[in-house]
């Protein structure tokens, strides 16, 4: 059996070379690969932790939604006040107007019998029998005098009035306005004609009138 040649030591230093290269080159593969497993691993656990908080997410969300709500501040109804009752508006009293059925109207005399020598003084009064003050004109324009005896007219004031005029004056409630007449014992007529009969002896009625007012009968004696 021929025997081996020996090999040079330039070539084992080349082997020894070689195999060193290849195992740094197999230690390095199987570094790697244990980072590689590590990182893997992490990676897997980083992709499930995200997969699970993912998956969790519609869960959480639902979950804490009522919290959330429950939390978040609610509009609190405000209070009011309730009005306060208050007594009902006074309605305002009723505009008050004089009423011309109480403006009293009457006739009187200063004497109730006459000698033959005395004339009589005849007396319009209007009173004013409102609550209220009331104008009424009392002027000459409205007064009137009428004596009569029985059917007979005697006399009346506007057969010879002359210069008639308007006054109006205001009446306090209750107040009174008073107009004097003397009358010197004589007939008259409408226009004021001359009559020279003169009234005889016995019992005379005197009314008056202001405006549309007329006083009741007032009874005197003549002698």
């Amino acid at each position: 059996m021929p025997t081996p040649r020996r090999q040079s030591p330039a070539v084992y230093r080349r082997r020894r070379i070689a195999v060193g290269i290849l195992l740094v080159a197999v230690l390095a593969l199987l570094g790697f690969g244990a980072w590689g497993v590590v990182a893997l691993a992490r990676a897997s656990g980083h992709a499930s932790a995200a997969r699970t908080a993912e998956d969790a997410g519609p869960l959480a969300s639902a979950t804490a939604s009522p919290s959330a709500l429950t939390a978040a501040p609610t509009a609190t109804p405000t209070a009011t006040a309730s009005p306060t009752p208050t007594d009902p508006p006074t309605s305002a009293p009723p505009t008050l107007t004089c009423d011309p059925a109480k403006i009293a109207l009457a006739a009187s005399t200063d004497k109730q019998v006459y000698a033959p020598t005395e004339n009589p003084v005849l007396t319009l009064k209007v009173t004013n029998q409102n609550a209220i003050p009331c104008p009424v004109n009392v002027g000459t324009t409205q007064m009137e005098y009428l004596i009569v005896s029985g059917a007979d007219r005697v006399y009346d004031s506007k057969d010879c009035q002359d210069g008639a005029e308007d006054l109006v004056k205001t009446l306090a409630p209750g107040a009174s306005e008073t107009a004097n007449l003397p009358w010197p014992r004589v007939r008259s007529l409408e226009g004021c004609k001359p009559i020279a009969v003169k009234p005889l002896p016995g019992t005379y009625v005197l009314t008056t009138f202001l405006g549309p007012l007329q006083s009741p009968k007032a009874v005197f004696t003549l002698q």
